[in-house]
């Protein structure tokens, strides 16, 4: 019994943390709309993954490694070598999930593990991931907090940011790390293959309602935690994949989002009488 409470108690600690890191760092992802880069780091890790296993050490080593090799490779391409975003971002996307794919294929009895990492399970978050959660969620509001003006200057106009002499290729770095770490972290819950929508869904229908970058952040993140936590007890109900169920209730709820926002804008419009 105390093992079942435990379970309950971890699952919905972890609802709850991956809920405000994916409402705040996918802020950042539908503000900059980075999602096709969010999708490209979210895949490519798993060629940090399959090394790891091949040479037994933490996958979630190799995925960061990964992440931030896909940041630098990103940033040096485009900025130094003026290659075309879209260009790296498919040439890394599609070598990180062969190599991936190659790694694993010679390590013979990790098909499960695999499966995990691709897809999610929230039920194999451990104590060290809750931990490294909440100090993700710890370092964003603190960023958030003391670096307010300087996010929302680079958020939405870079060069008037850069004329007001902000370091804005700094602060782009530090974004695309976030993310990168956010998205590595979030792997446990819906897994590499959905973790995009769980940090786009939640803040796009949250876009819906906010005037401002703050409210945003925030009412992601409820999205995020209530779309978390909604599919967790769905999959537990209908004894569905956790991680798959999750993305499909953000995506309702998105839906829904969408519609009550049109209800708003009709009634707005339409003369009294």
């Amino acid at each position: 019994m105390n093992s079942v409470m435990s379970l309950y108690l971890f699952t919905a600690i972890a609802a709850l943390l991956s809920g405000i890191a994916a409402g705040i760092a996918g802020t950042f992802v539908v503000t900059r709309r980075l999602a096709v880069m969010s999708g490209g780091l979210a895949h490519a890790v798993l060629g940090g993954i399959g090394l790891a296993v091949f040479l037994s050490f933490d996958p979630l080593w190799g995925a960061f490694g990964a992440a931030f090799l896909f940041v630098l490779i990103l940033v040096v391409g485009k900025n130094r070598l003026r290659e075309r975003e879209d260009t790296v971002i498919a040439a890394l996307w599609s070598l990180g999930m062969a190599l991936g794919v190659l790694f694993i294929s010679l390590t013979p009895g990790y098909t499960v593990d695999l499966l995990s990492y691709l897809f999610g399970n929230i039920l194999l978050v451990t104590r060290q991931n809750l931990l490294a959660l909440a100090l993700l969620d710890l370092f964003l509001i603190t960023g958030v907090f003391l670096f307010k003006r300087h996010i929302l200057y680079v958020s939405f106009d870079e060069e008037y940011s850069a004329m007001r002499g902000l370091p804005v290729n700094l602060m782009s770095l530090i974004f695309l790390g976030v993310i990168a770490v956010t998205i590595v972290l979030l792997t446990r819950v819906v897994g590499l293959v959905l973790v995009i929508a769980l940090l786009a869904l939640p803040a796009s229908a949250a876009n819906l309602f906010s005037r401002h970058l703050w409210s945003m952040m925030a009412l992601a993140s409820l999205f995020a935690v209530l779309f978390n936590s909604a599919g967790l007890g769905l999959s537990y109900l209908m004894n569905l994949p956790t991680g798959a169920t999750i993305i499909i209730v953000s995506a309702a709820g998105y839906g829904l989002a969408r519609g009550v926002r049109a209800l708003m804008k009709r009634k707005r419009v339409m003369p009294e009488g």
